[in-house]
């Protein structure tokens, strides 16, 4: 055992936010933490980390272990660099190999010191059994795989990005390598390859592991149980999310059955007791059935299902068939020098009734694309052509177009004036947002109640196509799933941009990865793209042509037969060398992603030398294949 709670109550003023919360935690744990905003999630990782105090139980932490918490608050030093912040994970490591280094001064100066030499063996060995020697490829492994592989590793903490920070924290966490690891909303601020490589690593990870995380597919790829904390009470269901919400449904049923079965047997006793008490025949009958009710164990009746959100999208309005044209479209961002193209010659079509997604790492102009298409964004070149009777919806994962002063109520009530209250409170009602909270301001409202205010406002407005960017972010797990469901039975056109695999994998027909040399066409959801099925391209969208294959132009082509023998040996010459470098540095690369995978298991924590060897030759192959490209870019010119 890692660590464990008893019975644990905690109280915030006089609301009771853990009631007898009860949780151990063995080596190799994968637990998922999942409750409704509100619910005590926080609170119980701060309890379990020693953070926050309890008016009763017991919180015990097995000797010597170690618990790492990720927070979504940093931590991080500001005004340490990158680098100097990952180093001072070996602190002590670097301090051996301080004494190390002044012990070799000290033999040399008292070669027949003994004792000198026992000293530096026992440093020497202690060094080495905390991979002393790799610690810069530890880091190099972690932060390249966390997003950080062009990023200059002397960088100022205080001038990274909020997302980045909260990765880089997430870094020296790994790096700590805690008994227990506590991560509380990990997938936040990552892209798809980095997702994917943490997902990865986790699955390698030798401690245990507590996930808070809202992504559906995280939880199901990593967690081998799942803890839901619901109106105070904390329940354990053993396999991952899909499994939980499984059982979850099937304990409820079976609990309220035998809830109702025993109340049924306590009312017929009951019955026959009343009856019989006072009849001097059957009284001692009705005496003992009395008894029988009274020693009788009570089943507690279960919880209902908390009330969960309904969300549906319709439209009243038919679209043409050909929805959207976008043809050639280029967008650049930045002011003056640092101006610069986010995509170029961009083609999209869109048909009625398809739901398309688009996908793509961050900062490639998918959110940028959506704003453009709308005509929110100038673009630099392109064309964009709507259909008729096309009438959209915009949500923007921002929500900035809520108004801070108006109360829920009014918000909604002053784009529909024509509708009844009831109307309106009926639909806030659906997305939760009922009693006093209609009244709350805008302002107030958290981040998944704005979502659910702007779904509201969407669920009236019955537009034909759905213009989404980020629709799950900051909704509870209940809520992605009732939007999930609507999404899969709006009979009209979405196109939406989503990190969610869990809603990628549901709800599109397509998928369009979007990157700077154009976007590609994947037929179905998530699944069929990661397990790499065949790109549908638009009829007049040329398959993107690889990288050192660029056509000749025209006049060139029609002039090489003109060009001198010696010239078109050579010309002949350096397109074999460049397929040959491509074919090099499309095997260099392969190799080095199989050093990384087999560095980062515990094959390689267990064999100092031949993970030295993995490394020097990773070191070697990244040398070698810098050079490649620069000698490809030589011959491409």
């Amino acid at each position: 055992m890692i660590a464990s709670l008893e019975q644990i109550t905690k109280y915030y003023g006089a609301e009771l936010i853990l009631d007898q919360v009860s949780l151990k935690i063995e080596d190799q744990d994968r637990i998922g933490l999942i409750g409704v905003n509100g619910a005590g999630k926080s609170t119980l990782l701060n309890i379990l980390s020693g953070d926050l105090e309890f008016e009763s139980g017991e919180r015990a932490i097995a000797s010597g272990a170690r618990i790492g918490f990720l927070r979504q608050n940093s931590g991080l030093d500001r005004s340490s660099t990158i680098l100097a912040e990952m180093r001072s994970v070996f602190a002590p490591l670097y301090e051996i190999e301080r004494q190390m280094e002044a012990l070799r001064i000290r033999m040399r100066q008292f070669p027949d010191d003994h004792t000198l030499l026992e000293e530096y063996n026992r440093l020497h060995t202690e060094f080495e059994a905390g991979d002393g020697y790799l610690i810069d490829v530890k880091i190099n492994t972690i932060l390249n795989g966390m997003g950080f592989a062009g990023r200059d590793r002397e960088t100022l903490i205080s001038a990274l990005s909020g997302g980045e920070k909260t990765r880089l924290a997430l870094c020296k966490l790994l790096l700590e390598e805690p008994d227990l690891l506590i991560l509380d909303e990990p997938t936040n601020h990552l892209d798809f390859k980095t997702l994917i490589w943490l997902e990865e690593y986790l699955k390698g990870y030798k401690g245990a592991l507590l996930i808070v995380s809202h992504d559906r597919y995280f939880l199901d790829s990593l967690v081998t149980s799942v803890c839901e904390l619901d109106r105070t009470r904390l329940t354990r269901y053993p396999g991952n999310y899909t499994k939980f919400t499984q059982l979850r449904d099937e304990a409820y049923t079976r609990q309220l059955k035998l809830y109702e079965r025993q109340q049924e047997e306590i009312n017929r006793l009951q019955e026959y007791v009343d009856k019989n008490i006072v009849r001097a025949t059957s009284a001692k009958s009705a005496k003992s059935k009395r008894k029988a009710i009274e020693h009788m164990e009570l089943v507690e009746k279960p919880l209902p299902p908390q009330k969960r959100a309904h969300l549906s999208f319709g439209y009243d309005v038919e679209p043409v068939k050909e929805v959207l044209h976008v043809r050639n479209l280029s967008l650049s961002v930045g002011e003056g020098a640092e101006r610069h193209p986010l995509f170029k010659g961009l083609q999209l079509d869109v048909l009625r009734g398809e739901k398309i997604a688009i996908i793509g790492e961050n900062g490639v102009g998918k959110s940028s694309l959506l704003k453009a298409i709308q005509g929110l964004f100038p673009v630099d070149e392109g064309k964009v052509d709507w259909g008729k009777n096309v009438y959209l919806s915009y949500y923007e994962q921002e929500n900035t177009g809520l108004h801070d002063e108006k109360t829920a109520l009014d918000e909604l009530w002053d784009r529909y004036p024509r509708l009844y209250e009831v109307t309106i409170r009926t639909v806030l009602g659906n997305v939760l947002l009922s009693g006093e909270d209609v009244y709350k301001k805008v302002s107030s409202l958290s981040g998944g109640e704005r979502a659910k205010l702007k779904f509201a406002i969407m669920m009236l407005r019955k537009s034909n196509m759905l213009i989404l960017d980020e629709p799950t972010n900051h909704l509870d797990l209940d809520t992605k799933e009732a939007l999930d469901k609507a999404l899969v039975e709006f009979p009209g056109t979405i196109l939406m941009v989503s990190h969610d695999r869990y809603l990628l994998d549901k709800v599109p027909t397509k998928i369009a990865e979007m990157t700077p040399a154009g976007m590609t066409i994947y037929q179905g959801g998530y699944a069929a793209y990661a397990r790499g099925d065949r790109p549908i391209i638009t009829p007049d969208q040329p398959a993107p042509e690889p990288a050192a294959a660029a056509p000749e132009k025209k006049s060139e082509a029609s002039n090489s037969y003109y060009r001198g023998k010696k010239q078109r040996a050579e010309d002949a010459k350096r397109r074999k060398r460049l397929e040959q470098l491509e074919q090099q540095i499309a095997d260099d690369e392969d190799e080095i992603q199989r050093l990384t995978d087999y560095m980062a298991g515990e094959e390689a924590a267990s064999d100092y030398e031949k993970l030295t060897e993995a490394a020097n030759r990773m070191e070697q192959l990244q040398q070698e294949l810098a050079a490649k490209y620069d000698e490809w870019s030589e011959l491409s010119e």
